[in-house]
């Protein structure tokens, strides 16, 4: 068990985490006929079959029931702010796979020639709001009331002690719904985590739709026919947001340092980490000399490495990986569709360059308080 405990907290490594994610995720929900080709050889589309699904359940169940036996464990789930995140696990979970095995049920029935559910089977006759529609609304607020009293009576309220300024809680953190972007914050600048990206992250989850807007697979669930679309509203949705708040809700402890689940919260554990700017790599490491006094020339290599990722990147995309996703969009709605993507992806770039380099920020002006 002990050796089982020690796996667990070794694999939530957050470089380890995130990069299984990384590389596991477009083979499951293929972003292209390539990866396309290795899910089906792989047979990854099992995942979204109806006896998948029941193992998964069991196993993710399985770990709870076993990991509250141990009490670092017990201490983080069982804690009434985090309890709503552990049925947010296993419900994200449901829906994706539900949506998912739907999608492939579909494109299984069009590859044979039968009909689809939602498209042709769908029922004709009319549903008055009195008494059908008011009468199940009626019987779901019953249940949802019951369901919140049982669990107000089980589970006590979340209150601490009044606010006191001499002692600050360690970890401070957020409402649940905010993690994710208090996680954000140890590899952004505050108006970049707090603002930019979460705004644009939605933004781009919003416009996959508008974008891409291929006509079949309308109407009725299908990955077939929008594999990049899905694949990128997954990627956003699970990767960059989801998962960051699951992380700042089991895994970050004390101090804001990494926690496996089952390792106990010792508030006197440090990471000693020097976190410097790309300007002080190449002036002061590469170069051994001071910084330039002029913003312009102290940040220029920053500024370049950023303009290059946004300009040079989207037309040599154009002309290669993406050629067919130019062609159908055409040049405004791929510009578009292709910098969202790219704004979305700086943050893995920038949670890794923090991991491997200790890299602060690429462009770092705070006389002016812009900071990248």
């Amino acid at each position: 068990m002990e050796s089982f405990k020690h796996f667990i907290d070794t694999i939530s490594n957050p470089t380890i985490l995130f990069t299984s994610t990384l590389i596991i995720f477009f083979f499951i929900f293929p972003i292209n006929d390539w990866f396309d080709k290795w899910n089906r050889r792989l047979k990854l589309y099992v995942l979204w079959s109806s006896k998948s699904m029941v193992i998964a359940s069991i196993l993710m169940a399985a770990f709870f029931v076993i990991g509250i036996s141990d009490p670092d464990f017990r201490s983080i789930v069982l804690k009434p702010d985090n309890v709503p995140i552990s049925g947010l696990i296993f419900l994200v979970y449901f829906f994706t796979w539900l949506s998912m095995h739907q999608a492939y049920e579909n494109d299984a029935k069009l590859e044979r020639g039968e009909p689809i559910d939602e498209q042709y089977d769908a029922p004709n006759d009319k549903v008055l709001v009195w008494p059908d529609l008011v009468y199940v609304e009626f019987i779901a607020l019953i249940l949802c009331s019951a369901f919140l009293m049982i669990w107000s009576i089980g589970l006590p309220a979340p209150i601490e002690e009044p606010a006191n300024p001499a002692e600050s809680p360690n970890p401070a953190k957020a409402p649940w719904y905010f993690l994710g972007l208090q996680e954000m914050l140890v590899y952004f600048d505050p108006w970049m985590a707090g603002v930019v990206l979460p705004t644009l992250i939605i933004v781009g989850l919003i416009a996959i739709p508008y974008m891409d807007n291929e006509p079949a697979g309308s109407g009725y669930y299908s990955f077939k026919n929008r594999k990049m679309s899905i694949a990128l509203f997954m990627f956003g949705w699970l990767v960059l947001w989801d998962m960051l708040i699951i992380v700042g809700t089991f895994l970050r402890g004390p101090n804001w340092n990494f926690f496996g689940p089952f390792e106990y919260w010792d508030i006197h554990k440090l990471e000693a980490l020097t976190n410097i700017n790309f300007s002080e790599y190449i002036y002061i490491k590469w170069m051994n000399t001071g910084l330039p006094k002029s913003i312009i020339f102290r940040e220029i290599w920053g500024i370049i490495v950023v303009l290059g990722y946004f300009l040079i990147l989207p037309p040599l995309l154009a002309k290669t990986m993406c050629k067919k996703l130019f062609a159908r969009l055409g040049s405004f709605k791929y510009s578009f569709f292709i910098m969202l993507i790219l704004i979305a992806i700086t943050l893995p770039i920038k949670m890794y360059l923090r991991w491997m380099f200790n890299l602060k920020y690429i462009i770092a002006i705070p006389e002016y308080f812009f900071n990248f």
